[in-house]
Protein backbone atom coordinates (compact mmCIF):
# COMPACT_ATOMS: atom_id res chain seq x y z
CA UNK A 1 0.00 0.00 0.00
CA UNK A 2 2.99 2.31 0.35
CA UNK A 3 3.47 2.80 -3.40
CA UNK A 4 -0.05 4.16 -4.14
CA UNK A 5 0.14 6.41 -1.08
CA UNK A 6 3.52 7.74 -2.18
CA UNK A 7 2.05 8.64 -5.56
CA UNK A 8 -0.50 11.09 -4.14
CA UNK A 9 2.01 13.87 -3.29
CA UNK A 10 3.57 13.54 -6.75
CA UNK A 11 0.19 13.64 -8.43
CA UNK A 12 -0.82 16.67 -6.40
CA UNK A 13 2.43 18.44 -7.31
CA UNK A 14 1.89 17.59 -10.98
CA UNK A 15 -1.62 19.06 -10.87
CA UNK A 16 -0.41 22.21 -9.12
CA UNK A 17 2.29 22.72 -11.75
CA UNK A 18 -0.30 22.36 -14.52
CA UNK A 19 -3.44 23.68 -12.85
CA UNK A 20 -4.94 25.23 -15.99
CA UNK A 21 -4.75 22.01 -17.94
CA UNK A 22 -5.84 19.94 -14.95
CA UNK A 23 -9.01 22.01 -14.70
CA UNK A 24 -9.69 21.67 -18.45
CA UNK A 25 -9.03 17.91 -18.33
CA UNK A 26 -11.40 17.52 -15.39
CA UNK A 27 -14.10 19.47 -17.26
CA UNK A 28 -13.64 17.28 -20.35
CA UNK A 29 -13.84 14.13 -18.24
CA UNK A 30 -16.97 15.42 -16.50
CA UNK A 31 -18.80 16.08 -19.75
CA UNK A 32 -17.85 12.62 -21.01
CA UNK A 33 -19.14 11.09 -17.79
CA UNK A 34 -22.52 12.70 -18.49
CA UNK A 35 -22.53 10.97 -21.90
CA UNK A 36 -21.74 7.59 -20.32
CA UNK A 37 -24.47 7.98 -17.70
CA UNK A 38 -27.04 9.42 -20.10
CA UNK A 39 -26.54 6.83 -22.84
CA UNK A 40 -25.60 3.41 -21.39
CA UNK A 41 -23.92 1.28 -24.00
CA UNK A 42 -23.13 3.26 -27.14
CA UNK A 43 -24.66 5.37 -29.89
CA UNK A 44 -25.07 4.27 -33.50
CA UNK A 45 -24.45 5.63 -36.97
CA UNK A 46 -26.76 3.92 -39.44
CA UNK A 47 -24.89 1.54 -41.71
CA UNK A 48 -21.28 2.03 -40.66
CA UNK A 49 -21.74 1.00 -37.01
CA UNK A 50 -23.58 -2.17 -38.07
CA UNK A 51 -20.82 -3.10 -40.52
CA UNK A 52 -18.10 -2.62 -37.90
CA UNK A 53 -19.91 -4.69 -35.29
CA UNK A 54 -20.93 -7.46 -37.69
CA UNK A 55 -17.39 -7.70 -39.04
CA UNK A 56 -16.11 -7.98 -35.45
CA UNK A 57 -18.48 -10.80 -34.50
CA UNK A 58 -17.82 -12.64 -37.80
CA UNK A 59 -14.30 -11.43 -38.42
CA UNK A 60 -13.82 -10.45 -42.05
CA UNK A 61 -12.79 -7.50 -44.24
CA UNK A 62 -15.63 -5.55 -45.76
CA UNK A 63 -15.92 -4.61 -49.44
CA UNK A 64 -17.17 -1.08 -48.80
CA UNK A 65 -14.80 0.12 -46.07
CA UNK A 66 -11.69 -0.84 -44.15
CA UNK A 67 -12.57 -2.70 -40.94
CA UNK A 68 -9.43 -2.34 -38.88
CA UNK A 69 -11.72 -0.85 -36.24
CA UNK A 70 -13.51 -4.20 -36.10
CA UNK A 71 -10.26 -5.75 -34.85
CA UNK A 72 -10.40 -3.35 -31.90
CA UNK A 73 -14.01 -4.38 -31.24
CA UNK A 74 -13.02 -8.04 -31.56
CA UNK A 75 -10.35 -7.61 -28.88
CA UNK A 76 -13.01 -6.24 -26.51
CA UNK A 77 -15.66 -8.83 -27.39
CA UNK A 78 -14.97 -11.10 -24.36
CA UNK A 79 -16.08 -8.28 -22.05
CA UNK A 80 -19.51 -8.10 -23.75
CA UNK A 81 -19.89 -4.41 -23.02
CA UNK A 82 -20.60 -1.55 -25.39
CA UNK A 83 -20.21 0.77 -22.40
CA UNK A 84 -16.59 -0.40 -22.21
CA UNK A 85 -16.11 0.39 -25.91
CA UNK A 86 -17.50 3.91 -25.51
CA UNK A 87 -15.59 4.43 -22.25
CA UNK A 88 -12.26 3.48 -23.82
CA UNK A 89 -12.94 5.81 -26.74
CA UNK A 90 -13.64 8.65 -24.30
CA UNK A 91 -10.34 7.88 -22.60
CA UNK A 92 -8.65 8.00 -26.00
CA UNK A 93 -10.11 11.48 -26.51
CA UNK A 94 -8.71 12.60 -23.16
CA UNK A 95 -5.36 10.99 -24.01
CA UNK A 96 -5.23 12.92 -27.31
CA UNK A 97 -5.68 16.15 -25.33
CA UNK A 98 -2.88 15.11 -22.96
CA UNK A 99 -0.55 14.45 -25.91
CA UNK A 100 -1.36 17.87 -27.39
CA UNK A 101 -0.58 19.54 -24.08
CA UNK A 102 2.64 17.60 -23.52
CA UNK A 103 3.96 18.33 -27.02
CA UNK A 104 3.11 22.01 -26.70
CA UNK A 105 4.73 22.36 -23.27
CA UNK A 106 7.79 20.40 -24.39
CA UNK A 107 8.16 22.92 -27.22
CA UNK A 108 8.15 25.87 -24.82
CA UNK A 109 4.51 26.95 -25.16
CA UNK A 110 3.13 28.60 -22.03
CA UNK A 111 0.66 26.72 -19.84
CA UNK A 112 -2.24 28.94 -20.86
CA UNK A 113 -1.69 28.61 -24.60
CA UNK A 114 -0.94 24.90 -24.33
CA UNK A 115 -4.18 24.43 -22.41
CA UNK A 116 -6.09 26.52 -24.95
CA UNK A 117 -4.85 24.18 -27.70
CA UNK A 118 -6.54 21.24 -25.96
CA UNK A 119 -9.95 22.86 -25.44
CA UNK A 120 -11.44 22.01 -28.86
CA UNK A 121 -10.66 18.34 -28.21
CA UNK A 122 -11.71 18.32 -24.56
CA UNK A 123 -14.94 20.30 -24.77
CA UNK A 124 -16.33 20.02 -28.31
CA UNK A 125 -19.74 18.37 -28.04
CA UNK A 126 -19.52 16.77 -31.49
CA UNK A 127 -16.19 15.15 -30.57
CA UNK A 128 -17.70 13.74 -27.37
CA UNK A 129 -20.80 12.44 -29.17
CA UNK A 130 -18.63 10.76 -31.82
CA UNK A 131 -16.48 9.10 -29.14
CA UNK A 132 -19.68 7.57 -27.76
CA UNK A 133 -20.59 5.99 -31.10
CA UNK A 134 -19.52 2.63 -32.47
CA UNK A 135 -17.40 4.46 -35.00
CA UNK A 136 -13.72 4.53 -35.97
CA UNK A 137 -12.78 8.23 -35.58
CA UNK A 138 -11.71 8.11 -31.91
CA UNK A 139 -9.38 5.14 -32.40
CA UNK A 140 -8.03 6.55 -35.67
CA UNK A 141 -7.24 9.94 -34.14
CA UNK A 142 -5.60 8.36 -31.09
CA UNK A 143 -3.32 6.18 -33.23
CA UNK A 144 -2.24 9.06 -35.47
CA UNK A 145 -1.58 11.39 -32.53
CA UNK A 146 0.43 8.72 -30.73
CA UNK A 147 2.50 8.15 -33.86
CA UNK A 148 3.08 11.90 -34.14
CA UNK A 149 4.11 12.09 -30.49
CA UNK A 150 6.83 9.51 -31.14
CA UNK A 151 8.06 11.46 -34.16
CA UNK A 152 8.15 14.87 -32.46
CA UNK A 153 9.31 13.82 -28.99
CA UNK A 154 12.98 14.15 -29.87
CA UNK A 155 14.81 15.79 -32.74
CA UNK A 156 16.57 12.49 -33.32
CA UNK A 157 14.78 9.18 -32.82
CA UNK A 158 16.10 5.65 -33.11
CA UNK A 159 14.89 3.12 -35.63
CA UNK A 160 12.88 1.07 -33.06
CA UNK A 161 10.80 4.17 -32.21
CA UNK A 162 10.46 4.99 -35.92
CA UNK A 163 9.24 1.44 -36.56
CA UNK A 164 6.63 1.69 -33.80
CA UNK A 165 5.44 5.07 -35.10
CA UNK A 166 5.10 3.57 -38.59
CA UNK A 167 3.15 0.55 -37.34
CA UNK A 168 0.72 2.83 -35.50
CA UNK A 169 0.18 5.01 -38.57
CA UNK A 170 -0.24 1.94 -40.79
CA UNK A 171 -2.84 0.40 -38.51
CA UNK A 172 -4.63 3.77 -38.40
CA UNK A 173 -5.07 3.48 -42.19
CA UNK A 174 -6.59 0.02 -41.68
CA UNK A 175 -9.01 1.71 -39.28
CA UNK A 176 -9.87 4.59 -41.64
CA UNK A 177 -8.49 4.77 -45.17
CA UNK A 178 -8.74 8.58 -44.99
CA UNK A 179 -5.28 8.40 -43.42
CA UNK A 180 -3.61 7.08 -46.60
CA UNK A 181 -1.76 10.37 -47.37
CA UNK A 182 -0.06 10.17 -43.98
CA UNK A 183 1.84 7.07 -45.07
CA UNK A 184 3.88 9.49 -47.19
CA UNK A 185 3.67 12.59 -45.00
CA UNK A 186 5.04 10.99 -41.81
CA UNK A 187 8.21 9.31 -43.19
CA UNK A 188 9.04 12.42 -45.25
CA UNK A 189 8.57 14.65 -42.20
CA UNK A 190 10.81 12.37 -40.15
CA UNK A 191 13.47 12.48 -42.86
CA UNK A 192 13.35 16.27 -43.12
CA UNK A 193 13.65 16.65 -39.35
CA UNK A 194 16.75 14.47 -39.43
CA UNK A 195 18.41 16.10 -42.43
CA UNK A 196 17.61 19.73 -41.61
CA UNK A 197 19.56 20.83 -38.56
CA UNK A 198 20.50 24.35 -37.45
CA UNK A 199 19.35 25.79 -40.76
CA UNK A 200 21.53 23.52 -42.90
CA UNK A 201 20.90 20.32 -44.84
CA UNK A 202 22.99 17.33 -43.75
CA UNK A 203 22.41 14.91 -46.59
CA UNK A 204 24.87 12.33 -45.24
CA UNK A 205 23.01 11.88 -41.97
CA UNK A 206 22.55 8.14 -42.40
CA UNK A 207 20.77 7.88 -39.07
CA UNK A 208 17.97 10.09 -40.46
CA UNK A 209 17.73 8.02 -43.65
CA UNK A 210 17.57 4.77 -41.66
CA UNK A 211 14.84 6.07 -39.35
CA UNK A 212 12.74 7.30 -42.30
CA UNK A 213 13.10 4.06 -44.26
CA UNK A 214 12.28 1.94 -41.21
CA UNK A 215 9.21 4.07 -40.51
CA UNK A 216 8.06 3.73 -44.13
CA UNK A 217 8.40 -0.06 -43.79
CA UNK A 218 6.43 0.09 -40.54
CA UNK A 219 3.68 2.06 -42.32
CA UNK A 220 3.45 -0.47 -45.11
CA UNK A 221 3.34 -3.66 -43.01
CA UNK A 222 -0.18 -3.24 -41.49
CA UNK A 223 -1.60 -1.98 -44.79
CA UNK A 224 -0.05 -4.82 -46.80
CA UNK A 225 -1.23 -7.32 -44.19
CA UNK A 226 -4.78 -5.99 -44.44
CA UNK A 227 -4.62 -6.11 -48.26
CA UNK A 228 -3.51 -9.75 -48.05
CA UNK A 229 -6.38 -10.49 -45.67
CA UNK A 230 -8.78 -8.83 -48.11
CA UNK A 231 -7.35 -10.94 -50.94
CA UNK A 232 -7.83 -14.14 -48.97
CA UNK A 233 -11.52 -13.31 -48.59
CA UNK A 234 -12.45 -11.44 -51.78
CA UNK A 235 -9.64 -12.15 -54.25
CA UNK A 236 -8.17 -8.63 -54.63
CA UNK A 237 -5.07 -7.06 -53.09
CA UNK A 238 -6.69 -3.83 -51.93
CA UNK A 239 -8.23 -2.22 -48.85
CA UNK A 240 -11.76 -2.08 -50.23
CA UNK A 241 -13.71 -2.21 -53.46
CA UNK A 242 -15.55 1.05 -52.99
CA UNK A 243 -13.03 3.66 -54.19
CA UNK A 244 -14.73 3.92 -57.59
CA UNK A 245 -18.17 4.06 -55.99
CA UNK A 246 -17.26 6.99 -53.72
CA UNK A 247 -15.27 8.81 -56.40
CA UNK A 248 -18.26 8.52 -58.75
CA UNK A 249 -20.32 10.20 -56.06
CA UNK A 250 -17.71 12.96 -55.80
CA UNK A 251 -17.86 13.79 -59.52
CA UNK A 252 -21.67 13.69 -59.57
CA UNK A 253 -21.57 17.25 -58.21
CA UNK A 254 -20.25 18.58 -61.55
CA UNK A 255 -20.19 15.79 -64.15
CA UNK A 256 -21.94 16.47 -67.48
CA UNK A 257 -21.79 13.66 -69.99
CA UNK A 258 -22.22 16.10 -72.88
CA UNK A 259 -18.78 17.44 -71.94
CA UNK A 260 -17.18 14.19 -70.79
CA UNK A 261 -18.27 12.16 -73.85
CA UNK A 262 -17.75 8.76 -72.19
CA UNK A 263 -17.50 5.53 -74.23
CA UNK A 264 -20.62 3.43 -74.72
CA UNK A 265 -20.04 1.11 -71.75
CA UNK A 266 -19.85 4.11 -69.38
CA UNK A 267 -22.96 5.87 -70.65
CA UNK A 268 -25.09 3.76 -68.32
CA UNK A 269 -23.44 5.37 -65.26
CA UNK A 270 -23.90 8.98 -66.37
CA UNK A 271 -25.58 10.90 -63.51
CA UNK A 272 -29.08 11.99 -64.48
CA UNK A 273 -30.22 15.60 -64.64
CA UNK A 274 -28.07 18.71 -64.35
CA UNK A 275 -25.44 19.04 -61.61
CA UNK A 276 -27.49 21.72 -59.85
CA UNK A 277 -30.51 19.39 -59.63
CA UNK A 278 -28.61 16.63 -57.83
CA UNK A 279 -28.32 16.20 -54.08
CA UNK A 280 -24.82 16.44 -52.50
CA UNK A 281 -22.50 13.54 -53.39
CA UNK A 282 -22.58 12.11 -49.88
CA UNK A 283 -26.33 11.58 -50.26
CA UNK A 284 -26.65 11.16 -54.03
CA UNK A 285 -24.32 8.17 -54.23
CA UNK A 286 -26.56 6.08 -51.95
CA UNK A 287 -29.71 6.58 -53.99
CA UNK A 288 -28.65 7.04 -57.63
CA UNK A 289 -29.69 3.96 -59.62
CA UNK A 290 -26.78 4.49 -62.04
CA UNK A 291 -24.33 3.59 -59.25
CA UNK A 292 -26.44 1.21 -57.20
CA UNK A 293 -27.48 -1.01 -60.10
CA UNK A 294 -24.28 -1.43 -62.12
CA UNK A 295 -23.70 -5.03 -63.28
CA UNK A 296 -22.43 -7.05 -60.36
CA UNK A 297 -23.07 -4.23 -57.88
CA UNK A 298 -21.03 -1.10 -57.08
CA UNK A 299 -18.49 -2.99 -54.92
CA UNK A 300 -17.87 -5.82 -57.36
CA UNK A 301 -14.60 -5.83 -59.30
CA UNK A 302 -16.27 -4.88 -62.57
CA UNK A 303 -18.75 -2.42 -61.09
CA UNK A 304 -16.15 -0.57 -59.02
CA UNK A 305 -13.79 -0.37 -62.02
CA UNK A 306 -16.56 0.99 -64.26
CA UNK A 307 -17.48 3.71 -61.76
CA UNK A 308 -13.84 4.58 -61.16
CA UNK A 309 -13.05 4.85 -64.87
CA UNK A 310 -16.00 7.18 -65.41
CA UNK A 311 -15.02 9.32 -62.42
CA UNK A 312 -11.42 9.71 -63.58
CA UNK A 313 -12.64 10.57 -67.08
CA UNK A 314 -14.93 13.21 -65.57
CA UNK A 315 -12.09 14.80 -63.59
CA UNK A 316 -9.86 14.95 -66.68
CA UNK A 317 -12.64 16.41 -68.83
CA UNK A 318 -13.82 18.95 -66.23
CA UNK A 319 -10.82 19.76 -63.99
CA UNK A 320 -12.20 23.17 -63.02
CA UNK A 321 -15.50 21.61 -62.04
CA UNK A 322 -13.67 19.14 -59.85
CA UNK A 323 -11.55 21.87 -58.28
CA UNK A 324 -14.63 23.96 -57.59
CA UNK A 325 -16.38 21.04 -55.90
CA UNK A 326 -13.40 20.48 -53.59
CA UNK A 327 -13.16 24.19 -52.75
CA UNK A 328 -16.89 24.26 -52.03
CA UNK A 329 -16.37 21.41 -49.58
CA UNK A 330 -13.53 23.25 -47.87
CA UNK A 331 -15.73 26.34 -47.59
CA UNK A 332 -18.36 24.28 -45.74
CA UNK A 333 -15.82 23.51 -43.01
CA UNK A 334 -15.69 27.20 -41.97
CA UNK A 335 -19.29 28.11 -42.68
CA UNK A 336 -21.72 29.18 -39.99
CA UNK A 337 -24.45 28.32 -39.28
CA UNK A 338 -23.98 24.71 -40.27
CA UNK A 339 -26.12 23.23 -43.01
CA UNK A 340 -27.75 19.79 -42.77
CA UNK A 341 -25.08 18.49 -45.16
CA UNK A 342 -24.95 16.11 -46.98
CA UNK A 343 -28.48 15.32 -45.75
CA UNK A 344 -30.59 15.92 -42.66
CA UNK A 345 -30.79 12.18 -42.07
CA UNK A 346 -26.98 11.97 -41.88
CA UNK A 347 -26.54 14.95 -39.58
CA UNK A 348 -29.19 13.52 -37.23
CA UNK A 349 -26.67 10.93 -36.04
CA UNK A 350 -24.16 13.60 -35.02
CA UNK A 351 -26.30 14.77 -32.10
CA UNK A 352 -27.40 13.35 -28.79
CA UNK A 353 -31.17 12.79 -28.68
CA UNK A 354 -33.63 12.26 -25.86
CA UNK A 355 -35.27 9.18 -27.39
CA UNK A 356 -33.55 5.84 -28.11
CA UNK A 357 -32.65 5.10 -31.71
CA UNK A 358 -34.41 2.06 -33.15
CA UNK A 359 -31.76 -0.30 -34.54
CA UNK A 360 -33.08 -2.33 -37.51
CA UNK A 361 -34.00 -5.87 -36.58
CA UNK A 362 -34.89 -7.01 -40.09
CA UNK A 363 -31.80 -6.11 -42.11
CA UNK A 364 -28.30 -7.55 -42.23
CA UNK A 365 -25.20 -5.52 -43.13
CA UNK A 366 -22.81 -8.44 -42.61
CA UNK A 367 -24.16 -11.88 -43.45
CA UNK A 368 -24.94 -13.95 -40.38
CA UNK A 369 -26.91 -11.55 -38.21
CA UNK A 370 -29.10 -8.46 -38.24
CA UNK A 371 -27.98 -5.11 -36.90
CA UNK A 372 -30.12 -5.53 -33.78
CA UNK A 373 -29.09 -9.13 -33.06
CA UNK A 374 -25.41 -8.23 -33.49
CA UNK A 375 -25.71 -5.28 -31.09
CA UNK A 376 -27.57 -7.41 -28.55
CA UNK A 377 -25.11 -10.28 -28.86
CA UNK A 378 -22.06 -8.03 -28.46
CA UNK A 379 -23.36 -5.90 -25.60
CA UNK A 380 -25.56 -8.45 -23.79
CA UNK A 381 -28.08 -5.66 -23.18
CA UNK A 382 -30.67 -3.55 -24.94
CA UNK A 383 -28.46 -1.75 -27.48
CA UNK A 384 -30.06 1.69 -27.42
CA UNK A 385 -30.96 3.27 -24.07
CA UNK A 386 -31.41 6.81 -22.74
CA UNK A 387 -31.37 7.98 -19.10
CA UNK A 388 -33.00 11.38 -19.41
CA UNK A 389 -31.72 12.75 -16.10
CA UNK A 390 -28.22 12.83 -17.60
CA UNK A 391 -29.19 12.97 -21.27
CA UNK A 392 -30.86 16.38 -20.98
CA UNK A 393 -27.71 18.30 -19.96
CA UNK A 394 -25.36 16.60 -22.45
CA UNK A 395 -27.90 17.02 -25.26
CA UNK A 396 -28.16 20.74 -24.57
CA UNK A 397 -24.40 21.05 -24.05
CA UNK A 398 -23.53 19.66 -27.49
CA UNK A 399 -25.86 22.03 -29.30
CA UNK A 400 -24.17 25.01 -27.68
CA UNK A 401 -20.53 24.03 -27.14
CA UNK A 402 -18.72 22.92 -30.28
CA UNK A 403 -16.14 24.29 -32.67
CA UNK A 404 -18.07 26.70 -34.90
CA UNK A 405 -16.94 27.01 -38.52
CA UNK A 406 -15.26 30.44 -38.24
CA UNK A 407 -13.37 29.28 -35.15
CA UNK A 408 -12.17 26.20 -37.03
CA UNK A 409 -10.91 28.47 -39.81
CA UNK A 410 -9.10 30.65 -37.27
CA UNK A 411 -7.43 27.58 -35.76
CA UNK A 412 -6.23 26.46 -39.19
CA UNK A 413 -4.88 29.92 -40.03
CA UNK A 414 -3.10 30.19 -36.68
CA UNK A 415 -1.44 26.83 -37.27
CA UNK A 416 -0.34 27.93 -40.73
CA UNK A 417 1.16 31.10 -39.30
CA UNK A 418 3.19 29.07 -36.86
CA UNK A 419 4.37 26.62 -39.49
CA UNK A 420 5.56 29.19 -42.06
CA UNK A 421 9.13 30.30 -41.73
CA UNK A 422 9.00 34.07 -41.67
CA UNK A 423 12.03 36.22 -40.96
CA UNK A 424 11.42 38.95 -38.40
CA UNK A 425 13.48 42.08 -37.93
CA UNK A 426 13.24 44.07 -34.71
CA UNK A 427 10.80 46.95 -35.07
CA UNK A 428 9.59 45.88 -38.53
CA UNK A 429 6.78 43.85 -39.95
CA UNK A 430 7.59 40.17 -40.63
CA UNK A 431 8.73 39.62 -44.20
CA UNK A 432 9.71 36.67 -46.34
CA UNK A 433 13.38 36.64 -47.20
CA UNK A 434 14.09 37.95 -50.69
CA UNK A 435 17.28 38.49 -52.69
CA UNK A 436 19.12 41.80 -52.56
CA UNK A 437 20.60 43.52 -55.62
CA UNK A 438 22.51 41.10 -57.79
CA UNK A 439 20.38 38.15 -56.68
CA UNK A 440 22.38 37.56 -53.50
CA UNK A 441 20.48 37.04 -50.27
CA UNK A 442 21.53 39.32 -47.41
CA UNK A 443 23.19 37.47 -44.55
CA UNK A 444 20.58 36.18 -42.12
CA UNK A 445 21.48 34.64 -38.77
CA UNK A 446 20.85 30.91 -38.80
CA UNK A 447 17.45 30.05 -37.37
CA UNK A 448 15.78 26.73 -36.88
CA UNK A 449 12.05 26.19 -37.40
CA UNK A 450 9.53 26.39 -34.65
CA UNK A 451 9.55 23.45 -32.30
CA UNK A 452 6.69 21.48 -33.86
CA UNK A 453 7.64 22.06 -37.51
CA UNK A 454 4.88 21.78 -40.10
CA UNK A 455 3.91 18.19 -39.37
CA UNK A 456 0.75 18.79 -37.27
CA UNK A 457 -0.55 21.39 -39.71
CA UNK A 458 0.28 19.25 -42.77
CA UNK A 459 -1.51 16.33 -41.10
CA UNK A 460 -4.59 18.48 -40.49
CA UNK A 461 -4.61 19.64 -44.11
CA UNK A 462 -4.22 16.09 -45.44
CA UNK A 463 -7.06 14.79 -43.26
CA UNK A 464 -9.25 17.73 -44.28
CA UNK A 465 -8.67 17.74 -48.04
CA UNK A 466 -8.34 14.05 -48.89
CA UNK A 467 -11.87 12.91 -47.90
CA UNK A 468 -13.40 15.93 -49.64
CA UNK A 469 -11.37 15.20 -52.78
CA UNK A 470 -12.34 11.53 -53.06
CA UNK A 471 -15.77 11.36 -51.35
CA UNK A 472 -17.45 14.58 -50.20
CA UNK A 473 -17.50 16.98 -47.28
CA UNK A 474 -19.00 15.63 -44.06
CA UNK A 475 -18.96 17.28 -40.63
CA UNK A 476 -17.86 13.98 -39.12
CA UNK A 477 -14.71 14.09 -41.25
CA UNK A 478 -13.66 17.29 -39.46
CA UNK A 479 -13.36 15.57 -36.09
CA UNK A 480 -9.98 13.85 -36.75
CA UNK A 481 -8.70 17.14 -38.25
CA UNK A 482 -9.41 19.20 -35.14
CA UNK A 483 -6.73 17.81 -32.76
CA UNK A 484 -3.89 18.27 -35.25
CA UNK A 485 -5.05 21.73 -36.28
CA UNK A 486 -5.26 22.66 -32.59
CA UNK A 487 -1.77 21.31 -31.93
CA UNK A 488 -0.38 23.28 -34.87
CA UNK A 489 -2.11 26.41 -33.57
CA UNK A 490 -0.68 25.85 -30.10
CA UNK A 491 2.83 25.37 -31.48
CA UNK A 492 2.50 28.73 -33.22
CA UNK A 493 3.13 30.23 -29.76
CA UNK A 494 6.32 28.23 -29.22
CA UNK A 495 9.53 30.28 -29.18
CA UNK A 496 11.92 29.56 -32.07
CA UNK A 497 14.61 27.08 -31.27
CA UNK A 498 18.04 28.63 -31.20
CA UNK A 499 20.91 26.78 -32.83
CA UNK A 500 23.45 25.27 -30.52
CA UNK A 501 26.11 27.84 -29.57
CA UNK A 502 29.47 27.47 -31.25
CA UNK A 503 32.44 26.66 -29.01
CA UNK A 504 34.32 29.78 -27.92
CA UNK A 505 37.17 30.73 -30.19
CA UNK A 506 40.65 30.29 -28.76
CA UNK A 507 42.61 33.53 -28.77
CA UNK A 508 45.63 33.24 -31.01
CA UNK A 509 48.89 34.22 -29.39
CA UNK A 510 52.01 35.08 -31.35
CA UNK A 511 54.60 34.96 -28.57
CA UNK A 512 57.07 32.09 -28.51
CA UNK A 513 56.09 30.73 -25.09
CA UNK A 514 52.56 30.06 -26.22
CA UNK A 515 53.95 27.51 -28.69
CA UNK A 516 56.17 25.62 -26.26
CA UNK A 517 54.41 22.93 -24.20
CA UNK A 518 54.83 23.25 -20.45
CA UNK A 519 55.95 26.89 -20.50
CA UNK A 520 54.06 29.63 -18.71
CA UNK A 521 53.38 32.84 -20.60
Amino acid sequence: MRLPIALFPRLRALIERNRHFAAALAAGAGVRLLAVLGYPGALWFAGDSYVYLGAALRLQPNKSKTTGYSLFLKALEPFRSLTLVAGLQHLMGLAVAVMIYVLARRSGVSQRWATAATLPVLLDGFVIEDEHMVMAEALFTFLIMLSMLLILWKSRIGWPVALLAGLLAGYAVDVRSAGLPLLLVFPVALLVRGLRQDGAWRWRNWHAWLAAVVMAIGCVVPVASYASWFHSRWGSYTLSRADGFYLWGRVSSFAECSVIKPPADELKVCPSGTPSSRTPPGAYVWHAPQARHVPGGPVSVAGNALLRDFAIRAVLAQPLGYLRSVLDGLALSVEWPQRPYPAAGTVYFYYFHLTPYAIPADHSWVVGGTAYSDAEQYGHATPSRVVRLFAYPIDGYERLFHTYGPLFGLIMLTGLGGALRIRRRPGRLPVLARPAHGGVHPPVPPRSPRAGSMLPWATAVALLVFPIAVVDFDYRYLLPVLPFASLAAGLAFAPPRQPAPSPPAVEERNDLTSQVPGQLG
